[in-house]
């Protein structure tokens, strides 16, 4: 069973306490709904990419107001922290929450955030390496630095539930080898020779490389985020799709993924959009090849990034019909066979 995730950039237009209000809101709303489990993301200074640097702490504040949704970072930075004290904040949030924890990490990839902590961007894949290492050693109860140092609490319940996200299949062998949960992104850049090529086609050998590394007695665990916007009219969804994704391409395009176009279509395609009402999405989903070969799949809304109201109400139509259309969401599932 493919569960359902909903994932917050927490990029609303409104003031950093607002946006934490919101976020709180929707996870609150996508528990109540079905919603497996509740993905943010880690970001430093800079507003626009969405202004969470402290992921464990939001996330007590969320697990205090929900009481079954898991509860996941997509991703902590771990370049730019100290190992041990991520695996000491993720085991207290762990069992704040009751075991709600999926502790997802990465690389980086805003290069002048690691100015800011003494470490250079062009090094992050190695020391992503190393502290990844460090820890997962800390949560299995190894030493820290003397005989007598140990995790406190205890760090050993967390490693089944730690994930690597990567746009490589080398980084998709590096998390089968070390048997945790695939991470794949909503968007990644097309090689220039390759503009038009999907995000299955990108996608796909990632899980591969991940599936050839796991363990044979390790089950896979592969999440796909995806970027879905469900609306009750076709016109409403490609309204906010228009001025969302027009003002996201230009940032895109900074950073070197320009669109393939200039239509409203050609936006949706180049940025990986799931966009339209529910008939739309459900057809648009089905022929996603990568998100069918995930053990979940989480939804956010950026970067069409519509009002809060309607994230609401998008929400509300990925549990009653997207989802069980699909044959995804355990409870989602249930509650459509039960209305």
């Amino acid at each position: 069973m493919t569960r359902i995730g909903f994932f917050t950039r927490l990029l609303d237009d409104a003031t950093a306490a607002e946006r934490y209000r919101i976020a709180t809101e929707q996870i609150v709303h996508a528990e109540r709904h079905g919603f497996d489990s509740a993905w943010v993301a880690q970001h430093h200074f800079h507003a626009a990419e969405g202004g969470l640097p402290s992921p464990f702490v939001f996330l007590a504040h969320a697990a205090a107001q929900t009481s079954r949704i898991r509860l996941g970072t997509g991703v902590v930075t771990l370049p730019l922290e100290d190992p041990v004290r991520v695996a000491e904040d993720a085991v207290v949030l762990d069992l704040l929450s009751g075991g709600r924890v999926e502790l997802g990490l990465g690389s980086g990839s805003t290069p002048a955030s690691f100015l800011a902590f003494g470490e250079r961007s062009e090094d992050r894949g190695r020391v992503f390496g190393e502290k990844v290492d460090a820890l997962v050693a800390a949560l299995a109860g190894g030493e820290l630095g003397d005989p007598a140092n140990h995790l406190q609490p205890p760090g050993r319940d967390l490693l089944g539930r730690v994930w690597q996200a990567t746009f490589s299949s080398f980084g998709g062998t590096r998390a089968g080898r070390a048997g945790h949960g695939l991470l794949l992104s909503r968007t990644q850049p097309r090689p220039g020779d390759a503009p038009r090529r999907t995000l299955s086609e990108l996608q796909l050998p990632i899980i591969d490389a991940y599936r050839e590394a796991l363990p044979t007695d390790v089950p896979p665990r592969i999440l796909a985020s995806r970027t879905l916007f469900v609306a009750d009219s076709r016109e409403e969804a490609r309204h906010w799709a228009e001025l969302g994704l027009r003002r996201a391409a230009v940032g895109f395009a900074r950073a070197g993924q320009p669109p393939i176009g200039d239509t409203l279509d050609e936006l949706i395609a180049t940025y990986d959009t799931h966009v339209g009402t529910p008939v739309e999405v459900i057809e648009s989903l089905a022929r996603d090849s990568a998100a069918a070969e995930a053990t979940e799949v989480a939804f956010q809304v950026h970067s069409v990034d519509p009002p809060h109201e309607l994230v609401l109400r998008s929400i509300e139509l990925i549990a009653t019909e997207v989802a069980p259309a699909l044959g995804w969401g355990t409870r989602a599932l249930a509650a459509a066979s039960a209305g």
